[in-house]
């Protein structure tokens, strides 16, 4: 790189615990005031520091400017309000948001389907299911016509099926049959041989949905190659939050797709298990199948 080119960036001060704590206030007093038009001038104001300190500092405690805290809380409201049978506009102004576009235009802020029926718990989706007797014990996945939404451990079928209704409560759910779903029964016979016969991981699409942050944690983790393990404060920094350890490990504990979003490659950093959604010892056997299995 040419002289003329070359920058030279300062490290970053760790924040004090004063301006942690003022951070922490600044994050009560949105939280108290959701529906208002807050300016980050207004914010600087209310905290006693500069504009660009308070975007900075802010986001290095939250992982998050700001305006998108905000605009998180504006949103819960938005889904509660849909909820208790609200229509979509009257919750969108309602909310605090403004403007339609500002809802429908922002794909961070979706929920894996349109607003007017996250309010109906998914109606009007149709997703078809699957089982399947693993070496891990047996597992249910799920898709709808995006991809892969839902793949869990369980005991018995039963509780599997009760779990995935859970999850979409008014969807349409079907067992897969070949002739209606020829995807999703290749797809869990792939899982099963990579499972059970050290092929290779399927690459199947998978219909992804959460928050924007648990999104984000998510499609890093499937960048974490077999055999590969990280600690949950590794994953943050890969992320670019640092200080969202714990948010990355809540993250990885509400992961339903499990296997491939391989969220048993996460370890705390002392090397311990920590949690796992389907059990530690299913855990453990995972990370021990995949140290063993041959390079793909």
């Amino acid at each position: 790189m040419a002289q003329s080119e070359r920058l030279t960036v300062a490290p970053e001060p760790e924040l004090s615990a004063s301006v942690a704590d003022r951070m922490v206030a600044l994050a009560r007093y949105i939280e108290s005031r959701p529906h208002d038009n807050l300016r980050l001038e207004d914010l600087a104001d209310f905290i006693g520091l500069s504009t660009s300190h308070v975007q900075r500092a802010f986001k290095k405690t939250f992982g998050v400017s700001p305006k998108a805290y905000q605009d998180a809380l504006r949103f819960r409201t938005f889904k509660q309000a849909l909820t208790h049978g609200q229509t979509v506009t009257d919750a969108i102004y309602d909310a605090g948001f403004g403007s339609v576009s500002r809802v429908y235009g922002k794909p961070e802020r979706q929920v894996g389907m349109a607003p007017s029926r996250y309010g109906k718990g998914g109606e009007g989706e149709i997703i078809a299911y699957a089982c399947r007797e693993t070496i891990f014990g047996l597992l249910m996945m799920a898709a709808t016509d995006q991809g892969v939404c839902f793949a869990e451990f369980g005991e018995h079928e039963e509780a599997l099926l009760e779990q995935l209704k859970k999850e979409f409560p008014k969807a349409s759910l079907a067992p897969s049959r070949a002739s209606e779903s020829v995807e999703l029964d290749s797809w869990m016979m792939a899982l099963d041989q990579h499972l059970c016969a050290n092929m290779p991981r399927p690459d199947v699409p998978l219909d992804i949905r959460g928050t924007a942050f648990q999104t984000r944690v998510w499609k890093l983790l499937l960048s974490v190659r077999e055999g590969e393990v990280v600690s949950y404060t590794e994953l943050a920094r890969r992320l670019g939050e640092p200080k969202a350890v714990r948010a990355v490990a809540s993250a990885c504990g509400r992961n339903r797709i499990a296997v491939l979003i391989p969220c048993h490659r996460v370890l705390r950093s002392d090397g311990s298990l920590g949690g796992y959604r389907w059990g530690l010892e299913r855990k453990q056997r995972l990370l021990e199948k995949e140290r063993s299995a041959p390079s793909e």
